[in-house]
């Protein structure tokens, strides 16, 4: 049964412009009545942006829910706020229902193997591959924390779906070895594998 999520604590901040009472109370009604029955919302956080010289209002919404489950959405909108927030729910309620439908079809024992992915291992060589500069040598300009959870590949491809990145980094408890999944351009998934030296040995 599905229900609606009441008493979140929601946290709506701003980038270049002043949140009013009316668009913080639309973000509120909006979160608040996603009838999300799993996971169970803990904590949200809506961030707002109105880019002037980009005439771009964006909405990103983080939910951290319950098992250690985040989902997170981001839109934008050349017409106004609102749109760029209903946008963002959709999302959201879009790759909840995906999530949903994966973990139905995947309640089946852990021996069984996904069989749409397949598993290559590549050396260092492939994975320290760089590209020389033509004109302007490339520089760090983002750093940030990458939690490296334990997980079998089939709930690293639902963590990947409920976000926007292209790749998760996961410890891969089929195989014992750490592991990226990324996004392929045809929509399905591939899977890196890296060398481990200390098996060699």
């Amino acid at each position: 049964m599905q229900t609606i999520n009441v008493n979140i604590p929601i946290k709506v901040t701003a980038r270049h412009m002043a949140v009013t009472d009316a668009i913080r109370d639309y973000v509120v009604k909006k979160i608040e009545g996603l009838h999300l029955d799993h996971p169970r919302i803990i904590e949200a956080k809506a961030i707002l942006d109105f880019q002037q010289h980009h005439h771009r209002q964006i909405c990103e919404i983080i939910l951290h829910c319950a098992n250690h489950i985040t989902i997170e959405a981001s839109s934008e909108s050349q017409e106004d706020l609102y749109s760029a927030i209903d946008e963002t729910i959709s999302k959201i309620a879009r790759r909840m229902r995906k999530h949903k439908t994966r973990l139905m079809r995947n309640a089946r024992p852990r021996s069984a193997s996904i069989r749409h992915i397949e598993e290559h291992v590549y050396d260092d060589e492939v994975l320290h591959t760089t590209q020389e500069a033509e004109e302007v040598e490339p520089m760090l300009i983002h750093t940030e924390g990458y939690k490296v959870k334990a997980l079998f590949p089939d709930e690293a491809i639902m963590d990947l779906e409920l976000s926007e990145r292209s790749f998760v980094i996961f410890h891969n408890q089929k195989t014992d070895r750490l592991t990226i999944l990324y996004r392929r351009k045809d929509g399905d998934y591939g899977m890196i594998i890296p060398d481990d030296p200390a098996a060699k040995k």
